[in-house]
């Protein structure tokens, strides 16, 4: 994948550091109903002004992933807990901060018949139990392309449906572990089979080495499965171990990856060098559901 970018990062790189009271009360909630967090798992630099803002992806089925992702920062390992009361306590959580839109995520569970589908759901529901007006956005992974397992997602009827693609198709297999490009589209085209009304979204990183026409060719790929929804940011290495970025994008360059999304048909495309595929999630169920009543 290239050598290490040298230079230091560019002034477009900040990350705000608000640790205020927001984001303490909602840091001790979390560990006080042993609940994970993909903000903090991942290392999101956007972690201090989303908890600021009261904003919170969930990250369910524990915090060891089975699979090894070359640019993630989750633990990977074999995974031992299977917590049935988790979506109570996520729900809990959600309602505890009056969230009018929750992101639900995972780590990849292969060691599990459905991929944990069946807790996606069981958390859907619980947070529609507790907050009924709270749109639900789960941002699930490729289940190893097993159709039942996302039907059981579907079935719960998620407000949004994420699944990311991270890559264009030549990096696909150099970036991520056991997912495969092609399985990730086929997941969103059936999801579209399996309830059009839904809003579909993906996301994808750059500065590892992708090309500007294979980031426009991912979009096309994306717009095929009738995608609705694209987030594009720029990869930032997490550790000594994790893959090298090769090149920082511009914000002049995510304006016109922009431009070039919504000339596409995308309901919403999120794209800077610090968004990652949650950020501003709220806004962007907003967009989906004016696009789908112009249709």
């Amino acid at each position: 994948m290239g050598s290490k970018v040298k230079e230091p990062k560019p002034e477009w790189i900040k990350i705000k550091l608000t640790a205020g009271e927001p984001y303490q009360e909602i840091k001790t909630m979390m560990r006080s109903k042993t609940l994970h967090t993909v903000c903090e798992e991942a290392r999101c630099p956007n972690i201090y002004e989303c908890w600021a803002n009261r904003t919170a992806t969930f990250m369910i089925l524990g915090d060891i992933c089975t699979r090894a992702c070359r640019f993630c920062a989750v633990n990977t390992g074999l995974p031992t807990e299977l917590d049935l009361q988790e979506p109570e306590r996520v729900a809990e959580a959600a309602e505890q901060m009056n969230l009018q839109h929750c992101v639900v995520t995972s780590v990849a569970r292969d060691d599990l018949t459905d991929g944990g589908a069946s807790i996606f759901a069981e958390t859907i529901k619980a947070i529609r139990r507790k907050l009924p007006l709270c749109s639900v956005e789960v941002l699930i992974p490729d289940f190893l392309g097993n159709k039942e397992a996302l039907q059981i997602v579907m079935d719960a009827k998620p407000d949004i449906l994420n699944h990311n693609i991270e890559t264009v198709e030549r990096l696909s297999d150099q970036v991520r572990a056991k997912a495969k490009y092609e399985r990730s589209l086929e997941l969103l085209k059936r999801s579209k089979e399996m309830n059009p009304d839904i809003p579909t979204k993906s996301s994808i990183m750059l500065g590892l080495g992708e090309e500007w026409d294979e980031i426009l060719q991912t979009m096309d790929d994306l717009r095929a499965v009738d995608c609705n929804i694209m987030t594009i940011g720029q990869y930032l290495q997490p550790s000594d171990k994790h893959l090298y970025v090769k090149r920082y994008v511009t914000p002049e360059e995510f304006a016109e990856l922009k431009k070039e999304g919504l000339a596409r048909g995308f309901s919403h495309v999120e794209s800077g060098p610090m968004v990652r595929s949650s950020y501003h999630a709220h806004e962007q169920v907003k967009s989906a559901a004016n696009a789908n009543n112009v249709v």
